[in-house]
């Protein structure tokens, strides 16, 4: 049989339609192309892929149980080692990990791994109702801060062992980062809320509304009884560029921009204040900037700008969501660096009379030199370049940090000059059995590493609570 060269297309909303709803953009995999596409994958013996995935999923052995039609075989062989397998298929950057060691990506497309996965996953929420079997409960407690990917895993990874495990949330939904940060045209919060219930349905504890820190701090969790503590509470404190007219009205952080849209319910026309309509620019590269700004196209945004310092090659978000957000209408100022943010100021105007409102950006056109300690070529200003954009909103996602919160109620925790918690190979901090991964260690990561991070901790916290 011939083989395959290119993997099958995930079938798509088109471009003129989705821009104008928060609908799910990629529709999946039908189960006849599904089984067509596991076919494609050579079933290497030494299992490469493997390899590429941060939480080891035994990639070849569930793409087997599809080409057998056993999708719920399928699923059983993910759930043994990732607890979320339907947000995985879904963001996780499998071009730059598992695919990108896929055998058959060497003279042909690679397998579509991410795309199976979420085949698989949604095969089985569709089909599947009956609940997962909880362990035999082994007498530990542990406590996880923060529902999000990190946070997640660690907690079914450690419930699936018997232990009682409570997830302490900041915020009034589970999810983390999944649900506030992550646009519902990527993944819908049905799909989160859902894995959430798994992990429920497995004995996980969650309170919510609960901030480590100032609710509770790390000392009272052990207290309550807790043996070991996991952070997992992300990186949710912005950046900004320190440029003037940040203070203005119109200027957000990604943060706050799309937790008004995704977690405030803005794209519902819920009464969430949020700039709507206008010209808008997202300062980024990265999926969060792409995040971004397709969620300003879909609130009705006149023209929508993505402005980066570096040029198309530099950018770091994935492929995928660029051609997405180039097929949306989004335009891209490439080789451009904001240096000030203009506006207004009105005393008698009753919305702001302090801050005033955007009109504008003024940016400076860039070139590429030599490489940074990042490995990318560095932007150099070019002198007399200067050029303004003419906007009404203006969104900065340049990253996030760790929030020092926890840091300051905590003695003896050891951070990074960036706030980052320092960890040891074992995910063990410098306070006896207090653990972290994720965000909250490394800053803004990808939801995959966070995850691999959790699943350490969780193996870590088991092999000392039963030493």
């Amino acid at each position: 049989m011939a083989i395959q060269i290119k993997k099958h297309e995930m079938p798509t909303q088109a471009p003129e339609v989705r821009a104008h709803n928060f609908n799910e953009v990629a529709l999946g995999y039908s189960l006849e192309i599904a089984v067509e596409e596991a076919k494609r994958c050579l079933n290497c013996p030494k299992k490469p892929c493997v390899e590429g995935c941060p939480v080891n999923i035994d990639i070849p052995g569930f793409i087997s149980k599809i080409k057998e039609g056993d999708f719920e075989g399928a699923y059983n062989v993910i759930t043994g080692s990732s607890s979320l397998p339907a947000v995985c298929g879904r963001v996780c950057p499998q071009e730059t990990q598992c695919e990108s060691k896929c055998t058959m990506g060497i003279k042909f497309e690679p397998v579509g791994i991410g795309r199976l996965e979420r085949f698989v996953a949604d095969y089985h929420n569709e089909n599947v109702k009956d609940a997962p079997q909880k362990p035999a409960a082994n007498g530990h407690k542990v406590a996880i801060v923060g529902s999000g990917p990190s946070g997640l895993t660690c907690a079914g990874d450690l419930a699936k062992k018997g232990y009682k495990v409570t997830v302490f949330e900041a915020l009034h939904t589970a999810g983390g980062v999944l649900v506030y940060g992550i646009p519902e045209f990527r993944l819908p919060k049905s799909i989160v809320a859902k894995e959430v219930d798994t992990l429920k349905q497995l004995g996980v504890d969650i309170e919510c509304n609960v901030v480590i820190g100032k609710t509770l701090t790390i000392d009272e969790l052990f207290d309550m009884g807790y043996e070991a503590v996991f952070i997992g509470s992300g990186a949710g404190l912005p950046n900004f560029m320190n440029i003037p007219g940040e203070s203005f009205k119109g200027v957000y952080s990604a943060n706050e921009y799309l937790t008004r849209s995704n977690l405030m319910k803005a794209y519902n026309d819920s009464d969430t204040p949020v700039m709507k309509g206008g010209r808008v620019a997202v300062v980024g590269g990265g999926n969060v900037a792409m995040d971004a700004a397709r969620t300003a196209v879909r609130l009705g945004a006149d023209k929508v700008y993505i402005v980066y310092r570096r040029s198309i090659d530099e950018l770091p978000a994935r492929a995928e969501e660029v051609e997405h957000a180039m097929a949306e209408g989004i335009e891209f100022h490439l080789l451009c660096n904001p240096t000030e943010i203009l506006g207004y100021k009105n005393e008698n105007d009753p919305r702001d009379p302090k801050n005033g409102f955007v009109t504008g950006m003024r940016c400076v056109k860039m070139q590429l030199g030599e490489p940074d300690a990042s490995g990318r070529r560095r932007p150099i200003e070019i002198k007399g370049s200067d050029f303004t954009l003419d906007v009404d909103t203006v969104v900065m996602a340049i990253g996030t940090s760790p929030n020092p919160l926890i840091k300051n109620t905590t003695k003896g925790l050891e951070v990074n000059r960036r706030g980052g918690i320092v960890v040891n190979e074992d995910g063990l901090t410098s306070r006896e059995q207090v653990y972290a991964g994720g965000d909250a260690v490394t800053g803004a990561a990808t939801v995959i590493s966070a995850m691999g991070a959790g699943k350490l901790a969780a193996q870590s916290i088991d092999k000392a609570l039963n030493a």
